[in-house]
């Protein structure tokens, strides 16, 4: 049986729909992103999930039972906000208990639960401090915690790491998927970030206008993207003699395609071009070797393969007859 399933579930906001019949299946322990630019109906699948939002439409059913017949509170799920949401007036340890007090639980067990989970987050110092005294990554832990502590069926995460600068958002990826790896939560996030969900996820759902244009995992939606959409929004790509292709795909080579190097630069451990061809602007990236690279105004030639006809050519045809 499937752990959650989404049943053709919909939303209406007056004529606007939001999330448009959207059906997925997803297994226990797993890590589900919900993929997609603003107002594709990601964040209002989470919070029908959640409970927030009343469906139009369509079913969600968790280990077979009705949990759109469950109240929000009643759900046993764990929520990790954009913004954290975390109580100021309240120290880490009285912010990650205050939902197995909610619950009830007993006073040794509430302590006894805080003080594992704090430890798993890597926050088992903090107990005492208030929220201001921590940084925005301590601060999203103490929100991992509080949602891990009642331990949820599922844990829903709302753009959790949006608020953190570059480097402290790509190692709060890593301990997180560590963290729901080792705990084994069923997880959903959503997120309009392309290199987070494909970091974290074992599968990807890429919505666009309410619907899912692809449910896969996150290499075989950016290797085999089943419309131009998804082409287009995971990562660059090129349209190059009738193939899209990736731009880490290509490389200069003695002979090929012919072009011009337009604009070159550096992004540390790779090289970004763009090459004037025949075929049009042509997006390369390189990785920096440390080996001479062509200079602007330099001509040179682009070879590509690997590439699956099937997929490549099947999205190039989309792309012609929408143009």
């Amino acid at each position: 049986m499937t752990f959650l399933s989404l049943e053709g579930l919909s939303k209406h906001f007056g004529t606007h729909v939001a999330v448009d019949g959207l059906t997925l299946a997803v297994e226990k322990g797993e890590f589900v992103s919900l993929l997609g630019p603003s107002g594709c109906g990601k964040t209002t699948t989470l919070q029908m999930i959640a409970g927030f939002v009343e469906p139009s439409g369509g079913a969600i059913r968790l280990e077979g039972r009705d949990l759109l017949a469950i109240k929000p509170a009643k759900r046993g799920l764990g929520i990790v906000f954009q913004s954290y949401a975390l109580f100021p007036h309240m120290t880490v340890a009285a912010n990650v208990a205050f939902g197995l007090e909610m619950q009830g639980v007993a006073a040794a067990e509430r302590t006894r639960r805080v003080g594992e989970t704090l430890e798993l987050v890597g926050l088992g110092a903090f107990t005492g401090r208030f929220p201001r005294q921590l940084s925005g990554g301590q601060q999203q832990r103490v929100a991992l915690a509080r949602a891990l502590v009642i331990r949820p069926q599922i844990l829903l995460l709302d753009e959790p790491l949006s608020n953190l600068d570059a480097k402290l958002r790509e190692e709060m990826q890593i301990e997180l998927r560590q963290i729901q790896r080792t705990v084994g939560t069923t997880t959903i996030l959503v997120t309009h970030d392309q290199a987070e969900a494909m970091a974290l996820s074992d599968r990807l759902v890429v919505m666009n206008h309410g619907r899912a244009e692809q449910i896969g995992p996150p290499h075989e939606a950016y290797e085999l993207p089943a419309t131009p959409f998804v082409a287009s929004f995971l990562g660059r790509t090129n349209l190059v003699a009738g193939d899209t292709v990736r731009p880490e795909k290509i490389s200069f080579a003695a002979a090929g395609l012919a072009g011009k190097v337009r604009t070159r630069i550096f992004q540390g451990n790779h090289w970004l071009y763009q090459v004037e061809t025949g075929d049009g602007l042509v997006t390369v990236i390189r990785q920096n070797t440390g080996e001479a690279m062509p200079r602007e105004g330099e001509a040179v030639y682009l070879v590509w393969d690997g590439v699956p006809p099937h997929a490549t050519r099947g999205v190039s045809a989309k792309r012609t007859e929408g143009s």
